[in-house]
């Protein structure tokens, strides 16, 4: 009996993956290249040019951690695309991923005000990281709670169905893939906003847990049989606030 011949990926999948993945080593490249953003240095916690970089910094960040995580949806994405319109295949995968991303865009405005009105009250040092055991708790205790909620299990299922989404939110045309992008973003966001909120407990600049959370998050979305994961991360986040407390 003859093995089944092993399956090759073709060259249109390869070049998509091949960008995705020098997008997401560019991203982690400037995040160990460029020191995080100082006020003292960039002209003060209020000056525009501090808020510019902290964005930078928190956009290219949110590229790195959840591009990876997208992928497989990208790639689902374009696989349907090349059989319905291949020339204009490349354009609409190319505008999903651009909607998914705006996405994690807004997010990081609102990410660079929260850290900016956090330093400004003494929550956050200016290297992001907690500066108050009563906050870092009430933090933990907030992601541990949304880790259990119904709102967290809906986003998170959508995003570990991709071909569903693709089929119930298809949409023609590079506008309609940039909608679809925006409309995925916002699962993804519904799913993974309060493990953000996460960095603010390690450190906002420290690779290794921006690592960690990277790495909760892809497994969260690519192990659709482990609905236990999240809560067990809701799990991890009480007894952190616990021992915060008792400290």
């Amino acid at each position: 009996m003859r093995r089944p011949a092993p399956r090759v990926i073709d060259r249109p999948t390869l070049t998509t993956l091949g960008a995705l993945a020098i997008l997401v080593a560019l991203a982690w490249v400037y995040l160990v290249a460029s020191p995080m953003p100082m006020p003292a240095t960039a002209g003060g916690l209020y000056s525009g040019r501090y808020a510019a970089l902290t964005l930078v910094m928190w956009f290219v960040m949110m590229i790195g951690m959840m591009t990876p995580s997208v992928t497989p949806a990208t790639l689902l994405f374009a696989r349907v695309n090349r059989h319905g319109n291949p020339s204009a295949a490349a354009g609409r995968t190319a505008c999903f991923v651009t909607g998914y991303l705006a996405i994690w865009l807004a997010f990081s405005v609102l990410a660079t005000v929260l850290q900016i009105a956090w330093i400004a009250t003494g929550w956050i040092d200016a290297m992001g990281v907690s500066a108050r055991s009563t906050g870092t708790a009430a933090v933990l205790i907030a992601v541990g709670l949304y880790q259990w909620t119904p709102a967290k299990r809906a986003c998170l299922a959508q995003c570990q169905s991709p071909a569903e989404f693709i089929v119930r939110a298809h949409r023609p045309g590079l506008r309609g893939g940039f909608v679809m992008g925006l409309h995925h973003g916002l699962y993804c966001l519904g799913c993974c906003w309060a493990l953000m909120l996460l960095l603010f407990v390690g450190g906002v600049m420290n690779l290794a847990w921006v690592a960690v959370i990277a790495a909760i998050v892809i497994v969260e979305k690519l192990v659709p049989r482990a609905p236990w994961l999240p809560r067990l991360v809701g799990v991890g986040c009480f007894a952190a606030a616990v021992t915060v407390v008792l400290r």
